[in-house]
């Protein structure tokens, strides 16, 4: 993959209110007697229209972390705060509503629906949320145009490359125009050409003024973010700008 563009060309966005906030934060998971301590009092704080990369080798938390950013997992102890409602003490119902319409996940498989269009897969989070039928319909066209498939709407996956089925997955996190788009492991099933692509179009996200965190293990990948957070056994090891 090639370097992101140097330093004194990328540009780097003010940031705006905070929209997430965690504080000694731990994890525990108990396999058969032993406990395992993914996460051991992690503090971190992320404002709106920041681009951050979350690294970090096997077993350093950093999927532990990334779940529990993306509100798919809740805390053993410590405070958790998104867009200032208290995370840490959800149940299930608040957790999926805040997942639904505050965050959009890209994953590394992509997740979309093998028999269904794109429109109709980026219009998923939309059906979730009780949006109108024609009001979903246009959110979704509109997405897909903003990630350069307006001619691919009415594709199925097995229609489309391995790019564009992540530039689905891309359109499909933006249609509810959440606070934060969460990738994992956005270019991991991509060749190289079109994992530069990706992050070209992250970079377009960017501009535009959306929040992104990256969780990757690809320093190429965390390069062109403008923040990077490394994990090692559960805790914060560094927080600092991109070089």
């Amino acid at each position: 993959m090639t370097p992101p563009a140097p330093a004194e060309l990328r540009v780097m966005r003010p940031v705006g209110p905070l929209v997430i906030s965690i504080e000694g934060v731990t994890k525990l998971y108990q396999m058969g007697e032993e406990t395992i301590h993914a996460l051991r009092g992690v503090s971190l704080e992320i404002r709106r229209n920041e681009y951050l990369a979350i690294m970090g080798p096997s077993g350093s938390g950093k999927s532990t972390l990334m779940n529990m950013l993306g509100c798919l997992d809740t805390p053993t102890s410590g405070r958790y705060e998104f867009n200032g409602n208290d995370v840490a003490g959800m149940v299930d119902d608040e957790l999926a509503e805040i997942r639904n319409r505050e965050i959009g996940f890209v994953f590394q498989t992509f997740n979309l629906l093998a028999r269904s269009d794109a429109l109709r897969n980026v219009e998923l989070p939309l059906i979730y949320a009780g949006v109108p039928r024609h009001e979903r319909h246009e959110r979704a066209r509109l997405a897909l145009e903003s990630v350069g498939l307006a001619d691919r709407i009415h594709h199925k996956p097995n229609e489309l490359s391995g790019g564009q089925r992540q530039r689905v997955a891309i359109a499909r996190a933006l249609v509810n125009r959440p606070s934060i788009i969460l990738a994992d492991e956005p270019t991991g099933n991509l060749d190289s050409k079109t994992g530069v692509e990706i992050m070209d179009l992250f970079e377009d996200l960017y501009d535009r003024g959306n929040t992104l965190i990256v969780v990757t293990h690809e320093e190429s990948v965390a390069r062109h973010a403008r923040r990077i957070v490394r994990l090692h056994d559960g805790l914060i090891e560094s927080d600092r700008l991109a070089e």
